[in-house]
C-alpha cells in the first residue's frame, strides 16, 4: 500500500518517448512541487540487490522505507525534519542513514555554532531495535567526524568511522580528546578503535585495506604544511610540503596493494594524482590529473577500485572488468540524451540501481534488472511536475571579455518561444563548482513562470581543467562577476533575453554575485536575490579562520582563494551598500554554519541606513543548505514573488 506510488510507473522508460508539449496543462505546477523536498529524496540497493530503501514523502509524511526488491515493505521510520546527509546498505540487512544537526555551542568554544553528525543503524528486520552509533558509550562523544567507508570481513560486515574517544576527568567527567578511528559492527552494535590522531597540531586521515585493516595514514603538520603518508609500523611511503594542504588520500589501487593520493605539484600548478604500492617497493607512478576524472568507483566489499568516470565523459564510465563495463554501456544507451547516475549496484552487476534526470525528466529511479534485461521504473522524485513543465535545458558558449572560453546552462520557459525573454541569471555557489544540462528545481521554478534562467560557469568553476579552477582564485567580485554579466551580454545578442528586463539571484557564492551584481556592478538588473550569501570577505576571512583553527596552512589557502587583505574591502558589497541601484531581498537561515547569519544582517543594515530599498527574511531552524523542507519552500516562494514584482515575466 505504501509503495503503490511506484508500483504504478511504466516497466520501462516509456516516459522518455514523450513528445516535450504533449498534453500541456494551462497553469504550471504550484511552487510547492518545485521548492518542497522530493517525493523521493534518495534510495539505496543492498549488496546483494535483495533489500531497496527509499526516503520519501507519504501524503506529507517524510519517512525511510526499508522493502524488498519487490517493493514488500519491512519497516519504516519516521524522519520528520531531520537533515539526511547520507544512506546506503550495510551488507544486505542493515540500513545506515547519516544525518546531522545544529548545535549551539557555550563560551569555550571558539564557534557559536557547528553542525554535528550522527549514524543511525536501521535493521531490516523490524523485530530489531534502531540504533545510533556511540550513542549509548559514555567514552565516545556522541556524533561522527568521517566515515571511511565499509569492509566485509570474516563473515561479517564492518563500518569505519572518526570519533572523539573522552578522557576521564575528575569525578567522572570526560574532557573531550582527540579524534581517532573505530571499527564499528552494526549488528552487535559494538565498536573497536583501530588507530589514533597523531601528535597535537597534526591532522590525520586514514586509509583501510581490503581486511578493514589501515593501510596507510596521512598526517599533516597544520602550522608548516610538512606531511607524510606512512605504512602500518611508520614506514614513510612519501613526504612532502604543502603550504596550503594541497594533499589527500584518494582510493585504493584496483588491485588492493597500492594507494591512490593527490597533491599539488607547484611546478604543474596542477593537482595530481600518484599512485604508491603499499609495501614501499617500486617507483611512484602518475596516476593522472585531479580534473581528469569526475567519479571513482569502488569495491563495497573491499574499497579497490574498479572503474572511474572522466569529467565531461559523454561515453559513461568505464569499468576495469569487461564483464562489467558491458552492462554499463547498455544501461547508458537506454536513457539517451539524459544525465545518469549508477547509485548501487551488486557485485555482479545482475542488479544496479540508477537515476535519470535532465530534458522531459524531473528524475525517475529505477531498478536495472540484466538477467530480464528490464529497466523497472521505481518512482518519480517530483511527480506533480510532468516531462512538459521541464523546461528545454541546454548549454551556451560564449567568451569573457578577455577573451576566455565559458560556458552556461540555460534552462528555458515551456512553450514560449526562445526570443526576448525575461531573465533571472542564477550563478552557482562554491564557487568551486559548476552546472550542467541537469533538472535543478531553483531554475525549473522560475522557468515555469515563463522566466529564461542563465546559470554560467564563470571562472573558478569546476567544469574545465584546474587551471579554469584557479584562474579565479583572487577574483571575486572581478573577472568572476564581469564572467557572470558577459553572460548575459552573450544571451541578449543571440536574441533569447532582452537584457532591460534581467535580475539575478544566487545562494551563498551566487548570493555574493547577486549582491556584487547591484552594488559593484550597476545598471545591469532589475533586482537582486541573495541566499545564505558573503556580503564582507573580511568578516569571512575572519569567521573561517576563527572557526577552523587558525592554522598557518588554513590562512594560506584562504589568502590563495581571495586574494590579499588589503583587497578585501574593494569587492565586499556591503562596503558599497551606497552604490545599490536595484532592490535586494537577503534571505538567510539562523543555522548556517559555513555563512553566518550576521553576513546577511549587516548587509541589511547598511542598506537601510543607505535608504536602499532592502528586505531581510530569517529562516529559523534552517542551515547553509536548505535541509528543512518548510523553509526551502518558504525561500523559494519569496524568492520568486520578489522578481516576479521587479521583472515582470509577462
Amino acid at each position: 500500500m505504501v509503495f503503490k506510488i511506484l508500483r504504478r510507473l511504466a516497466a520501462f522508460v516509456a516516459l522518455l518517448a514523450l513528445p516535450a508539449m504533449a498534453g500541456m496543462a494551462a497553469d504550471p505546477p504550484p511552487l510547492a512541487a518545485y521548492g518542497r523536498l522530493p517525493d523521493i529524496e534518495d534510495m539505496a540497493l543492498s549488496n546483494d540487490g535483495s533489500h531497496l530503501a527509499a526516503i520519501m514523502s507519504i501524503k506529507g509524511e517524510r519517512v525511510v522505507v526499508l522493502m524488498t526488491s519487490k517493493l514488500e515493505t519491512l519497516r519504516m521510520m519516521r524522519l520528520d525534519d531531520a537533515k539526511v546527509r547520507s544512506m546506503d546498505w550495510i551488507g544486505d540487512d542493515v540500513l545506515m542513514v547519516v544525518v546531522s544537526h545544529t548545535e549551539t555551542l557555550g563560551p569555550e568554544y571558539v564557534s557559536n555554532q557547528t553542525e554535528f553528525w550522527h549514524a543511525l543503524i536501521l535493521p531490516a528486520d523490524a523485530s530489531k531495535e534502531q540504533v545510533m552509533v556511540f550513542e549509548k558509550d559514555p567514552t565516545i562523544l556522541n556524533a561522527i567526524f568521517g566515515t571511511h567507508g565499509l569492509r566485509h570481513v570474516d563473515g561479517r560486515w564492518l563500518a569505519y568511522f572518526t570519533a572523539i574517544e573522552r578522557k576521564r576527568g575528575v569525578r567522572n567527567y570526560y574532557i573531550d580528546g582527540e579524534p581517532m578511528l573505530f571499527a564499528v559492527d552494526p549488528v552487535q552494535n559494538k565498536r573497536t578503535r583501530i588507530a589514533t590522531t597523531a601528535s597535537q597540531g597534526e591532522g590525520t586521515n586514514w586509509m583501510l585495506d581490503s581486511q578493514g585493516k589501515v593501510a596507510a595514514t596521512l598526517s599533516i603538520q597544520l602550522l608548516t604544511g610538512s606531511w607524510q603518508i606512512k605504512a602500518p609500523g611508520g614506514r614513510v611511503l612519501v613526504q612532502g610540503t604543502s603550504p596550503k594542504g594541497d594533499v589527500g588520500l584518494v582510493a585504493l589501487g584496483k588491485d588492493g596493494d597500492t594507494l591512490i593520493f593527490s597533491e599539488l605539484d607547484d611546478e604543474k600548478s596542477q593537482t595530481m594524482w600518484r599512485e604508491v604500492r603499499l609495501d614501499g617497493n617500486g617507483p611512484i607512478t602518475e596516476f593522472g590529473t585531479a580534473d581528469e576524472f569526475d567519479r571513482l568507483y569502488t569495491d563495497r566489499e573491499t574499497g579497490r577500485l574498479i572503474g572511474f568516470r572522466r569529467a565531461n565523459g559523454s561515453g559513461g564510465p568505464t569499468f576495469y572488468a569487461a564483464k562489467h563495463q558491458a552492462v554499463v554501456e547498455q544501461i547508458y544507451r537506454a536513457f539517451p540524451g539524459l544525465d545518469v547516475t549508477m547509485i548501487n549496484w551488486t557485485p555482479d552487476f545482475s542488479r544496479v540501481l540508477v537515476r535519470t534526470n535532465g530534458n522531459h525528466d524531473s528524475g525517475t529511479w529505477y531498478l536495472v534488472d540484466m538477467a530480464q534485461m528490464r529497466a523497472n521504473a521505481l518512482g518519480y522524485e517530483r511527480e506533480a511536475i510532468g516531462p512538459e513543465w521541464v523546461g528545454t535545458i541546454s548549454t551556451v558558449e560564449y567568451k569573457a571579455g578577455d577573451g576566455l572560453d565559458l560556458d552556461g546552462i540555460l534552462t528555458l520557459p515551456p512553450g514560449r518561444e526562445a526570443k526576448g525573454l525575461p531573465l533571472v541569471m542564477l550563478p552557482h555557489g562554491g564557487p568551486h563548482a559548476y552546472d550542467d544540462e541537469v533538472f535543478d528545481w531553483w531554475a525549473q521554478a522560475f522557468a515555469s513562470r515563463g522566466y529564461a534562467v542563465f546559470q554560467p560557469n564563470f571562472r573558478g568553476s569546476t567544469n574545465r581543467d584546474e587551471a579554469f579552477m584557479r584562474a579565479g582564485f583572487g577574483q571575486w567580485g572581478r573577472a568572476m562577476q564581469t564572467d557572470i554579466s558577459d553572460g548575459l551580454a552573450e544571451l541578449a545578442k543571440r536574441g533569447i533575453v532582452d537584457p532591460k528586463r534581467a535580475c539575478i539571484v544566487g545562494a551563498s557564492y551566487g548570493g555574493y554575485a547577486a549582491l556584487a551584481g547591484v552594488t559593484l556592478q550597476q545598471g545591469l538588473y532589475r533586482c537582486a536575490v541573495a541566499v545564505a550569501p558573503v556580503a564582507d570577505l573580511s568578516q569571512l576571512f575572519s569567521d573561517e579562520f576563527k572557526d577552523n583553527g587558525r592554522t598557518g596552512m588554513l590562512r594560506r589557502s584562504l589568502l590563495e582563494e581571495l586574494g590579499p587583505r588589503s583587497g578585501f574591502d574593494a569587492v565586499s558589497p556591503r562596503r558599497f551598500a551606497d552604490r545599490a541601484d536595484a532592490p535586494i531581498l537577503l534571505i538567510h537561515g539562523r543555522d548556517d554554519t559555513v555563512v553566518p547569519f550576521p553576513q546577511s544582517e549587516r548587509m541589511a543594515d547598511a542598506l537601510k541606513a543607505a535608504g536602499k530599498p532592502v528586505r531581510l527574511v530569517e529562516m529559523r531552524e534552517e542551515d547553509h543548505w536548505l535541509s528543512r523542507a518548510n523553509t526551502r519552500l518558504q525561500m523559494l516562494e519569496e524568492a520568486v514573488a520578489f522578481v516576479q514584482q521587479h521583472n515582470p515575466a509577462d
